[in-house]
């Protein structure tokens, strides 16, 4: 009786596990496609366009007009996207200087035409309207 129980309590724990896991591994993959989304805008110049589309987090820290600004001095001058591949991917509920949320940080490995090696943070949350939102974007 005794070895039944353990064995109900191992395979309860591991669906436990498994599920938390799931629901980690669905958030990013949402994150993931809102993140390409927001970029596919930023590669195609429509820089008002991906403001709007950012989360209110950002667009309360950023005006559009110094948003655009900033891709036209950052971004513009990398030229046509060649490719672009996430590396890495990690659900968050805190980051730094940020308040408690629900926030993805995604890495892609991206290639420009005028600079063949960069990386791209783009940091989606989960936005009042339960809507996945870039939050911040960060490229070196």
């Amino acid at each position: 009786m005794t070895r039944w129980i353990t064995c109900i309590v191992v395979i309860v724990l591991n669906l436990s596990v498994c599920a938390a896991v799931a629901g980690t591994s669905g958030k990013e993959a949402a994150a993931v496609a809102a993140a390409e989304q927001w970029l596919a805008m930023t590669d195609e110049e429509s820089y008002a366009q991906s403001w709007k589309e950012a989360a209110e987090l950002f667009r309360n820290a950023v005006t559009q007009v110094q948003w655009e600004q900033s891709l036209q001095a950052v971004r513009k001058p990398l030229g046509k996207l060649i490719s672009r591949k996430v590396t890495a991917k990690t659900y968050k509920t805190a980051l730094p200087g940020a308040p408690d949320g629900q926030y993805v940080v995604i890495e892609f490995a991206s290639s420009f035409e005028r600079k063949k090696s960069a990386v791209e943070t783009v940091t989606p949350m989960m936005d009042k309207d339960g809507k996945w939102r870039v939050s911040g974007y960060y490229i070196k």
